[in-house]
């Protein structure tokens, strides 16, 4: 689990990381990304520059508690099993927290060089969605 807090409310912090179609917008090894569907049920192909891609299924998604939920159905990463949920939770005397949760095995015996991985590209993420709204708390 990587988590951050973030100088915006959680509602305008949740407009951006809650958009399931648009991680590039916070991930630059992304290039780009092209869903199929909306709503429960939706895949998401992301291509990353160095060439690999990862098709995802949008589980949950829920506007009220500002929480979602996904996993791969194909991917190049070497990924075995893979869920993750991010949530954007409001914090007392304004800002937000934003929680990214990641639950995955590698396809390779290499587990801990994995979760090095998986916590570097959270952890970086979440600090480009910090800085997208350092400053004074925006609302």
């Amino acid at each position: 689990m990587s988590s951050v807090d973030v100088a915006a409310d959680a509602t305008c912090v949740w407009a951006l990381v809650g958009n399931f179609g648009r991680f590039d917008a916070f991930i630059p090894a992304l290039s780009h990304i092209e869903m199929t569907g909306t709503g429960v049920g939706a895949l998401r192909t992301k291509f990353f520059h160095d060439g690999h891609c990862v098709v995802e299924q949008l589980n949950s998604h829920d506007e009220q508690a500002r929480c979602m939920t996904w996993s791969p159905l194909y991917n190049t990463l070497g990924i075995a099993q893979l869920w993750a949920a991010m949530q954007v939770a409001p914090l007392a005397g304004g800002g937000s927290r934003v929680i990214w949760t990641v639950v995955a095995e590698p396809l390779g015996p290499d587990a801990q060089g994995f979760e090095q991985f998986v916590r570097g590209f959270t952890e970086g993420a979440l600090e480009n969605v910090r800085q997208r709204y350092a400053g004074p708390v925006r609302s």
